[in-house]
Parts: structure tokens; C-alpha cells; sequence
């Protein structure tokens, strides 16, 4: 029963990811950068967050392992590989492979695989990252996963792992006035629908040519807290947490706003994030693990 239910896990995320998340809407975006706030008022700041994972990574090297890569979606991330010959995307998705074969041409090799279990020999990356991917794993993979990430890492090199908090302290504080905040606007829109948070699943636009039933709406997430990680890690993998973005999707819609002072708002809080990095990285939305093999 447990394998099947992860054998269902993984043909979800693939078909969601297949048939919705990387497929272009008439924007020209993915309709997967919906769970992102891409107004300009927000712009500065994640695209700052984006080019902090680059500061971890060796700046050369070989080969850079991009562990489920998708298309390699935004333009900061193709930062990350820019001292490396080779940049190895490995995804479930046949179309992100395609996505990604578009931006880093021969720069690119495309492997279909699982991270829990990499089809790579041991120690031969000299650069990793994982970008907002092992939450789409069952429990007992994503464990695997990390200790897959870490066989492959060349001695010396580092792996920066993004992913999201469960339940951050710091979205949990501000609940309650995004909950008014959104209350209010939906009001003001006489009723309209407000976007949720950057997690829940948001009905697709597109129907793929040939589809026989709906594609769908959402996919596989399972996400834990700094407790899990702990235990997960400690005594067996060097690592340290730091801070990607301390703050939700949700919490840039409801709050931020270009009238109300929303992109000094956002410097101030990236100053806050560079001084105190570990203590956002623990507390904010978004973390940022920092492998190292020694």
C-alpha cells in the first residue's frame, strides 16, 4: 500500500507538472509562475532572494547537478552554473527537460530521474541544487533524497537545497492581519475571489491538446519544520540554514503594495535578512540548507 501511494505521488507531481505547471500561458510565463508574486512592486526583492543560492555554490567546477530542474525557470537560476561546463537538469518531467533544453542548449545534460534516487555515481558533482522540489516527495523519499544529494557531492563542494517551512514562525505571527488584509480586499472587489496562498492548488487554463480527462489542479506536497530537519541531519550531514526568503507569497499579495511604500518596505527586510541570516532561515517562510561535504 505505501509504495503504491508513492508510485501514485510521483505520477501526480509528473502529470501536474507535464500538463499544467510548465506549460506557457498567453503571458509567455509558465503556469506554474502563478504560485509566484511576480508584480513589479515585488520584483527587486526575489530577484535578490533568487541570486542568494549562487553566493554558496563553488563558482566553478565540472558538472552542476540541478535536482529537479524543471525548465530552469527564472533567469537568475542559469547564474548558478555560469563557471561550469555542464549543467545536469534531472526531472521527472519530459517537458521541464525540453523547457530547460531550450535555455542551456549543449550547456545542458537531461536525465529523467528521482532525486531520492539519482542515477549518478558517487562524488562526481561539484556544485548541487534543489530548488523548491523535495516537498513533493513522501516522508520516507524525502529523507533519501538528502542523503542521495550528499553521495553525489564531490568532496569540498557544497548543495543548497530551497524549500518552505510547514508552518513558519514568522507567517504564523502575521496571519492574522493577512487574514483582515485579504478580508478587506475581497470586500473592496464586491466579492471577488482573492488568490491563496502560494501552496494551494489554483484551477489550470489550459487544456492540453488529446487530454481525456481534465488535467489537473494542484499536486503532491508535504513540507516539515526545522525539528524534522534536525533529526534528520545531525551527526550525519554537515549543514547550516539560512535564509532564501523569509516571507510567503501570500503575505507579498496581501501586504505589500507599491502605494503603501511596498518596495522600501522589501529593501528593509532584505537588509534585515542579510544581517540576521540564520535567524530568518529558521523563522521565515522560505529556508535555504547549505550542504557541505567536507
Amino acid at each position: 500500500m505505501r509504495m503504491a501511494a508513492e508510485m501514485d505521488s510521483r505520477q501526480q507531481v509528473r502529470r501536474f507538472y507535464d500538463q499544467v505547471g510548465w506549460q506557457e500561458g498567453e503571458s509567455g510565463l509558465y503556469q506554474n509562475a502563478r504560485y509566484e508574486d511576480l508584480r513589479p512592486v515585488s520584483a527587486e526583492y526575489i530577484h535578490r532572494c533568487h541570486l542568494r543560492v549562487g553566493r554558496h555554490l563553488k563558482s566553478s567546477g565540472r558538472f552542476l547537478l540541478d535536482a529537479g530542474s524543471g525548465p530552469v525557470q527564472y533567469p537568475e537560476y542559469l547564474t548558478y552554473s555560469a563557471g561550469y561546463p555542464y549543467r545536469v537538469c534531472a526531472d521527472l518531467s519530459i517537458v521541464a527537460l525540453k523547457e530547460a533544453r531550450k535555455r542551456l542548449g549543449e550547456r545542458g545534460l537531461y536525465v529523467v530521474a528521482d532525486v531520492s534516487n539519482l542515477p549518478f555515481r558517487e562524488g562526481v558533482f561539484d556544485g548541487l541544487v534543489s530548488l523548491h522540489t523535495l516537498h513533493h516527495l513522501p516522508q520516507a523519499d524525502q529523507e533519501h533524497a538528502y542523503g542521495e544529494l550528499y553521495r553525489v557531492m564531490a568532496a569540498g563542494s557544497t548543495a543548497v537545497v530551497v524549500n518552505g517551512w510547514t508552518e513558519a514562525p514568522l507567517m504564523r505571527w502575521a496571519s492574522g492581519l493577512i487574514r483582515l488584509v485579504e478580508r478587506l480586499q475581497y470586500r473592496r472587489r464586491g466579492g471577488a475571489r482573492v488568490r491563496k496562498m502560494d501552496d494551494t492548488p489554483i484551477p489550470n487554463q489550459i487544456d492540453p491538446p488529446g487530454a481525456a480527462e481534465p488535467p489537473p489542479s494542484g499536486t503532491y506536497v508535504r513540507k516539515h519544520d526545522l525539528r524534522w530537519l534536525r533529526q534528520l541531519l545531525d551527526g550525519k550531514i554537515e549543514y547550516r540554514v539560512w535564509v532564501w526568503r523569509s516571507v510567503s507569497v501570500q503575505f507579498l499579495r496581501a501586504l505589500v503594495h507599491a502605494r503603501l511604500g511596498g518596495r522600501l518596505g522589501l529593501r528593509l527586510l532584505y537588509a534585515l535578512e542579510e544581517r540576521f541570516p540564520g535567524f530568518f532561515g529558521k523563522n521565515g517562510q522560505y529556508p535555504m540548507i547549505v550542504l557541505r561535504k567536507p
